[in-house]
């Protein structure tokens, strides 16, 4: 099992990406990333909130050439959760096609195409037909009807991330891949809160980004559910109640997945989140694995990875769901939530 991970264009002080991509070239079979300004799920790398890094195009194109130098597939997102009126566009068309044509000449192509569109697929289908077309996370495709219904445009599919922790039902989904000659694919690492009642909500609001930020934002509610629950103590227990898998409970996805996504792109220090699950060990603060972090709100607390019990994944990896009545995961929290204010 290897990893795909999220390319982050980094200032020359804080190190390449492609240095990190080389340390663990061994274990890395994918890098994946945005280009440039599109939408995707992830801020615009090259424009904030007006300031555009006119450098920013240079520098991708001279990583990605040394990633792809060592041997590793390319998977260029247009995973925006919303392209607004150019959704089903001529306009959105050629801009696809005119990205992977210009990655063509200046990289010698792609491998793979990850979209939440498949207006975006299909365009991929008809005029690059020689590159795997991945269903991304953000579709939340968690069952067999849904990987038939979309089964002509992908290959391919991440797995809706509720899914992460019933290994039976991943078995059922794996045998109808095999048996139609598609892939699988894991989002390990995500901070979100699972079954998030603002997920649509947040997706939309990063696929539009790029326009938000240079308008000011009211302050009169903060909208993100994740940030809104966890400023109370008594909420904490919800992100044991989530998707992410620990490193040291990854070796029980071998055989399911080829490769694991890891996610990077917003980590100030990708390369203790790969270190971690290459080496399927990590002490410290487990929330700094995650993708949103979240560890930041709940500081000076954090959840030591190292006190988790021998069965938590004994007791996780056929979640009923059922944290109204379950209570598991609040009585994990107190063996594992460590007040650093006390050290």
């Amino acid at each position: 099992m290897k990893f795909a991970v999220g390319f982050s264009l980094r200032d020359e002080f804080d190190g390449l990406f492609s240095d990190i991509v080389r340390t663990y070239r061994e274990h890395i079979s994918e890098v994946y990333f945005s280009w440039l300004d599109t939408p995707s799920g992830r801020s615009p790398l090259a424009t904030r909130s007006g300031y555009t890094d006119w450098s920013a195009q240079e520098r991708c194109e001279r990583e990605l050439r040394a990633i792809k130098d060592m041997g590793i597939k390319l998977d260029i997102l247009f995973n925006g959760a919303c392209y607004g009126e150019f959704a089903m566009s001529e306009k959105l068309a050629n801009n696809v096609i005119s990205i992977i044509n210009h990655l063509e000449n200046k990289l010698a192509g792609v491998h793979i195409v990850t979209t939440t569109s498949p207006f975006v697929a299909g365009v991929v289908r008809s005029f690059f037909p020689h590159l795997e077309v991945r269903a991304s996370v953000n579709m939340y495709i968690g069952t067999v009807k849904g990987m038939i219904h979309y089964a002509d445009l992908f290959d391919s599919y991440y797995v809706a991330r509720e899914r992460n922790r019933n290994i039976k039902y991943l078995l059922t989904l794996k045998d109808w891949a095999d048996k139609n000659d598609k892939k699988l694919m894991m989002l390990a690492n995500s901070g979100c809160f699972s079954h998030c009642s603002g997920r649509y909500f947040h997706d939309n609001l990063v696929s539009h980004e790029g326009d938000i930020c240079g308008g000011k934002s009211s302050d009169i509610i903060n909208p993100f559910v994740c940030r809104r629950m966890v400023t109370k103590r008594e909420n904490y227990h919800m992100l044991l109640e989530n998707t992410w898998i620990r490193p040291e409970d990854l070796h029980h996805y071998e055989g399911l997945f080829e490769t694991v996504k890891l996610a990077t792109r917003l980590c100030a220090r990708p390369e203790r989140v790969i270190g971690a699950y290459v080496n399927r060990r990590f002490v410290g603060n487990l929330l700094d694995l995650l993708e949103p972090a979240l560890s930041g709100v709940i500081a000076p607390y954090i959840i030591d990875n190292t006190a988790f019990p021998k069965d938590w994944f004994e007791y996780t990896h056929e979640c009923p769901e059922d944290c109204g009545n379950c209570g598991y995961c609040s009585e994990i929290l107190e063996k594992v939530l460590v007040d650093t204010s006390k050290w």
